[in-house]
Formats: structure tokens, sequence, C-alpha cells
């Protein structure tokens, strides 16, 4: 399933799943691994397989991670389209900010 940011209110929902450091934390570990088994992320964590697996759904349903089941085993990785979604957006948001609110310079005059 294919989304685009088109509105404040989506960003702000994918930020909300992105301000969690143990969600951070997933979203680095898969960055670095590619895609991994759900055991394998609980296994680096300090965190129970439930708290993990709960991470996993609040990234998922947020768009930014795609899984897999295999059996009894969940395979992760992240959405790198949703991911450069996220990433476009939030830098036209501020660069948007920072061309209106940057500090004049003895070079402006």
């Amino acid at each position: 399933m294919e989304r685009h940011i088109d509105t404040h209110e989506r960003l702000a929902e994918i930020l909300k799943a992105l301000a969690h450091p143990a969600r951070l934390r997933i979203l680095s570990l898969l960055a670095k691994r590619g895609t991994c088994i759900c055991g394998d992320l609980v296994e680096a964590m300090p965190l129970s397989q439930a708290t993990v697996s709960q991470h996993l759904k609040v990234l998922k349903e947020a768009g930014l991670i795609r899984g897999t089941i295999d059996g009894p085993r969940s395979c992760y990785g992240i959405d790198q389209d949703e991911i450069g979604a996220v990433r476009d957006h939030i830098v036209a948001l501020f660069g948007s900010i920072e061309a209106c609110c940057r500090p004049a310079t003895g070079d402006d005059q």
C-alpha cells in the first residue's frame, strides 16, 4: 500500500509513531539489517517480546515498516518509499521555515 504525506495531520501521525526511543532503535536496527525477524529484534533490545511487538505494530500502522508472516515468524523491513516521503516533507517544511526566519546579516544590507 503506497502512502503519500499530503497533510500536516498525516505528518503529525508519523512523527508521533517516531516519538519513542524504542521505535527509533527498531528503525535503526532494520536500517542496518535490511529485514529482521521479530525474535532478532527482541534479542537486540532490552524489552519483552510483547513490548517489541506493540512497537512494531505502531510503526506498521504508521506505514513506516512492512511486515510479512511466514508461519510462526514475522519478518519486518523499512518501507523505503514512506521513509523517503517523510524525509522530503520534513526537509521542505523546515526549508520554508529557514527561508522566512533567517536572521539578517551584514551581507543582506
